[in-house]
């Protein structure tokens, strides 16, 4: 009697530990993911304060116009009611100011709404992680005691 319980406790800790490495990479891609749609967020954040700095400027205005590294270029803002807008996959469109500022801000809560949605598979994912490794831990626990486990 006490082999068949061994034997079924063994069994589940084969599952939970499967289970929990399995979780762990899901938790692993979701930050993964996480970590770019708030890159991604940051990034629409910076071109619509640029729209919005560029909308109070006139015409052949002298701007800095930012080139990574911490460094810039000074350029004189040839035509400052048009904005050429990426589509993706290389494709982009010439907009008017306000149409591009829209659209930023739309791709900037859709970014958001699909980041609050990684954010709670996340939270979900740790929460089920964390009732595993209770479980395993209650299991290998009672093992030790060579008892049978209490279902947590």
């Amino acid at each position: 009697m006490k082999l068949a319980g061994r034997s079924k406790d063994e069994e589940e800790v084969r599952k939970l530990t499967v289970e929990l490495r399995l979780l762990e990479q899901t938790a692993k891609t979701l930050q993964q993911r996480i970590s770019m749609l708030n890159a991604a967020l940051t990034d629409l954040t910076y071109a619509n304060l640029t729209l919005e700095g560029v909308e109070k400027e006139k015409e052949n205005a002298e701007i800095l116009v930012p080139i990574g590294g911490s460094s810039y270029v000074k350029m004189k803002l040839a035509n400052p009611d048009k904005v050429i807008v990426g589509l993706g996959a290389a494709v982009s469109v010439e907009k008017t100011l306000p149409e591009a500022k829209t659209m930023l801000k739309e791709r900037q809560g859709e970014l958001e709404k699909t980041m609050l949605s990684a954010q709670q598979q996340f939270v979900q994912i740790a929460d089920r992680v964390n009732a595993d490794r209770n479980r395993l831990e209650n299991i290998l626990g009672a093992a030790r005691e060579g008892k049978a486990p209490s279902n947590v």
